[in-house]
């Protein structure tokens, strides 16, 4: 299938009542894993990559953006499921709307340091820029707290729903993350959502919702959340843990081959142990959306 136009997929989950999951890769054996969950449930699926990681200023070895969205494009235009690629959270202007130009049909600009009206003026260019190549926009209002503790970015502010419907209207941004009770980088335990908060934001904003946070929310709460108009989550850490801990066991066990750990493609190699990692912990988590079955 071609890529899909994110806001189409976002209209048909929020018509039908279920929510299509972002599922957060950084390689292309993780990449192909989502895809494997997303075609073994029928599932429609957004694929991406973080932003914030990819631009990030003490990287040891800069990445060539164009690369990773040849790389998306590609795995989205040879899924037989509906996909859109995500470039998620990103603090730089240059790099989201770089992505707009290299494959990427679905962008957001984050800037937790931002104000406001700082933030509100560099979304509404975004989305003039990216409107005009028939892409979408995503933005967050309100503060995430964090999971690890010590995190620089701990505090916590729930999404404003007047705020919310102010900067909806000054950007006419696609998405709306919102801030109400997820967290970010949950390692253990998953947890209720705000609902009546997000009820309130709700009644004042008319575009689809996200669920950033989306391995630390528990399933009651996020069945309640789609119902009431959560038309996206965001999974990443609880992928990552999976596979790490895969791997670690996969190195322990203390193949002496390298050729059978890297690139041979049997049960032992690393590539394999990621994507196989990957799908079965998407598949735990995609059924909690409503979207297997809907490609």
């Amino acid at each position: 299938m071609s890529l899909e136009p994110a806001n189409e997929m976002m209209a048909h989950a929020r018509e039908k009542g279920y929510a299509i999951g972002y599922f957060e890769s950084w390689d292309i054996a993780s990449l192909e894993g989502v895809i494997d969950a997303a075609e073994q449930t029928r599932s429609p699926v957004i694929l991406g990559f973080n932003g914030e990681f990819l631009s990030h200023p003490d990287r040891r070895l800069q990445v060539d953006l164009k690369t990773y969205g040849a790389l998306g494009r590609a795995a989205a235009e040879s899924a037989q499921v509906p996909c859109a690629l995500m470039f998620n959270e990103c603090p730089l202007d240059s790099w989201v709307k770089l992505a707009t130009q290299v494959g990427f049909n679905l962008v957001m600009l984050a800037d937790a340091d931002a104000s406001y009206a700082d933030l509100t003026r560099r979304v509404a260019d975004l989305v003039r820029i990216s409107h005009s190549r028939d892409l979408a926009v995503e933005a967050e209002l309100g503060m995430l707290p964090c999971g690890v503790a010590g995190h620089a970015k701990a505090r916590e502010s729930l999404t404003d729903p007047e705020l919310a419907a102010a900067f909806v209207q000054e950007t006419a941004v696609d998405l709306l993350a919102v801030s109400v009770g997820n967290v970010h980088l949950m390692l253990e335990g998953r947890y209720d959502l705000n609902l009546d908060h997000l009820a309130a934001i709700r009644r004042k904003v008319d575009v689809p919702l996200v669920l950033h946070g989306g391995s630390g929310i528990a399933n009651g709460s996020l069945a309640q959340a789609i119902s009431m108009g959560v038309t996206k989550v965001n999974y990443g850490t609880c992928l990552k843990q999976r596979c790490l801990a895969a791997l670690r066991k996969a190195l322990a066990a203390g193949n002496a081959n390298p050729h059978h750990l890297l690139g041979y493609g049997g049960d032992t190699d690393l590539l394999t142990v990621t994507r196989q990692t990957v799908r079965d912990a998407v598949l735990e988590r995609i059924k909690d959306l409503g979207c297997c079955g809907k490609a």
